[in-house]
């Protein structure tokens, strides 16, 4: 018994934790996933969980810099209270100076549109679905007030609208132009493989260049459109100094480098929409109208929603092309709410930048998972059934 308690015992006999009899090659067999995976994990853990552990350290604190490094002083949740009072609540928020007439009318009608909504759903949700909801609700409600109290009040708005505005009005514009040339390109004409690739290179552009290329495009006095400016009577107007000519702008380098994401995965869906349906449809008399509503749309919907909640992801961390053409001026006008951490973080004032950058993820977790949850599932199922 000793003897063979010994040689079990025996470096190189077998690994601890090993099975009975079991020797290094099929120990190191059983557990390759585990060695396999673990360089993925190590390096998610250091290079991922790491930083946004210790970027909530500054989200808390107070951050100043000293000859031993720096110096956190814990002030709770100040930052992020700072955004919505004081001094900064016009930076990130807007002026909210007073509601107007327009603002008090589409506030009622939001509240009442909201409810509606909420009540309507509570017998049909279960009680985790229902906290769900009514985040939804607050956010919907919360947003729409602050949108009523700027710009239907006459008063400036801040970052957060402004990558609100990025996100929604963007998408719309890059999802039907996309889906447009992708319908065109679906379709037995001639050169379509030649348009396909011209439609795809923008999305191989950095976006530092395509902001430089946008604002050398749209200079007024130098750029390659000047004798255009100045046939429309243009000569001395200055895009950059006008808010909401520079919030078009900046959506226009935007959509001109999204579209082609959204053209090349909406024309995959439409290529793979049934002929036999299509052609039946045809033979029945059907117009191009009536196919692509009743036949085309509802089979390519769900990818649809989907490219959209991808775009929207990535939209509300736009940061180079404000940063580029407008430095996010005029004021704030362009300013969206990643410039608005960087441009915090560049004055050193690293406790703000970092609560800005974490109301910018919940913003985003809440609009793309409410987008999520009542738009592209509904429309899953909806194709499912």
């Amino acid at each position: 018994m000793a003897m063979a308690s010994n040689t079990a015992s025996q470096p190189g006999s077998s690994p601890a934790g090993s099975l009975p009899g079991e020797s290094w090659g099929e120990w190191l067999d059983r557990h390759s996933r585990t060695f396999f995976i673990a360089p993925a994990v190590t390096l998610i853990l250091v290079f991922a969980i790491f930083p946004t552990f210790y970027s909530i350290v500054f989200a808390l604190s107070r951050v100043k810099f000293s000859s031993n490094g720096l110096v956190f002083r814990n002030v709770w949740f100040s930052n992020f209270q700072a955004q919505f009072s004081g001094n900064e609540q016009a930076h990130f928020l807007g002026r909210l100076t007073g509601m107007g007439l327009f603002g008090y009318a589409f506030s009622a009608v939001l509240i009442g549109a909201v409810g509606w909504w909420f009540f309507r759903s509570l017998s049909k949700t279960s009680a985790i679905g229902l906290v769900g909801r009514l985040i939804s609700a607050a956010a919907a409600l919360g947003l729409g007030l602050l949108f009523a109290a700027t710009l239907l009040s006459g008063n400036q708005w801040g970052t957060l609208l402004n990558t609100l505005f990025y996100v929604f009005a963007g998408c719309a514009i890059q999802f039907v132009i996309g889906t447009g040339l992708a319908f065109l390109c679906s379709q037995p004409i001639w050169g379509k493989s030649f348009f396909r690739v011209i439609f795809f290179i923008p999305l191989m552009i950095t976006p530092l260049g395509v902001g430089y290329a946008f604002k050398m495009i749209l200079d007024i006095t130098k750029g390659p459109f000047k004798p255009f400016w100045e046939f429309i009577g243009l000569r001395d107007w200055a895009w950059s100094t006008d808010a909401w000519a520079a919030r078009w702008f900046v959506i226009l380098g935007d959509s001109w480098q999204w579209i082609p994401f959204i053209f090349i995965v909406m024309l995959a869906a439409l290529e793979n929409v049934s002929k036999d349906q299509v052609e039946a449809a045809e033979v029945d008399g059907a117009s191009s109208v009536q196919i692509f509503r009743d036949i085309t749309w509802p089979q390519i919907v769900p990818v649809a929603a989907t490219v959209i909640l991808i775009r929207m992801i990535e939209a509300f961390k736009i940061v180079d092309l404000p940063n580029i053409m407008t430095a996010g001026g005029p004021g704030i006008a362009t300013e969206s709410m990643t410039l608005h951490s960087v441009f915090l973080w560049r004055a050193n004032n690293m406790g703000d930048s970092a609560a800005v950058a974490y109301l910018l993820l919940i913003v985003t977790v809440v609009v793309c998972s409410s987008f999520f949850n009542y738009v592209v599932l509904s429309q899953m199922r909806k194709a499912h059934s």
